[in-house]
């Protein structure tokens, strides 16, 4: 069971004017808080936009190392800290089913629905950590779960079966022009 918020911990809030839904922050069966849709919500449709303190990569890698953090990547070398600052988006948590997706324009990171979102449904997105760095359990209890929050590694493919593809596409290109 993921660790749940203390009971003196105050309620996180959302910032109405980052978020285009109703939207509530309640404790969360997968990780301590979550965000809750409190209307239904069309798919393709901006939910909320994540924001935060813009950092660097120096300052990522000295905050990355706190035991609760909220950093989302936005470049190769800026990061957005939703701990400070955050609209309330940082509380969307890891499925590996989800039902929202990150969009990044302009130095904007939007989270979007990606299929209808229903009234006291858990918003959720795949956080897809990088498969080099250690592994994060996933607690997301979706039927298809990877068992981690990191990608799986996708293995290369044999260098004799890309061959083999190629020559038979060549054979079958022949083969149709004649």
């Amino acid at each position: 069971m993921p660790p749940a918020p203390s009971k003196k911990e105050p309620v996180p809030q959302i910032d109405q004017k980052k978020a285009c839904f109703a939207l509530e922050v309640c404790p969360s069966p997968i990780h301590r808080w979550g965000i809750y849709a409190q209307e239904r919500i069309p798919k393709g449709r901006k939910i909320i936009e994540y924001t935060g303190e813009k950092i660097n990569r120096k300052e990522t890698n000295r905050r990355a190392d706190a035991p609760l953090n909220y950093l989302f990547t936005l470049t190769s070398y800026w990061t957005i800290d939703g701990s400070v600052g955050g609209s309330g988006a940082q509380y969307i948590n890891h499925c590996c089913t989800p039902n929202c997706y990150a969009w990044i324009v302009q130095g904007h990171i939007l989270y979007m629905s990606a299929r209808e979102i229903q009234v006291g449904e858990e918003l959720t997105i795949d956080y897809r950590f990088d498969h080099d760095v250690a592994a994060v359990p996933c607690a997301c209890g979706a039927p298809d779960c990877r068992g981690t929050i990191n990608l799986k590694k996708e293995p290369k493919p044999r260098k004799k079966t890309v061959k083999k593809a190629a020559k038979r596409v060549k054979t079958t290109a022949k083969k149709r022009s004649t």
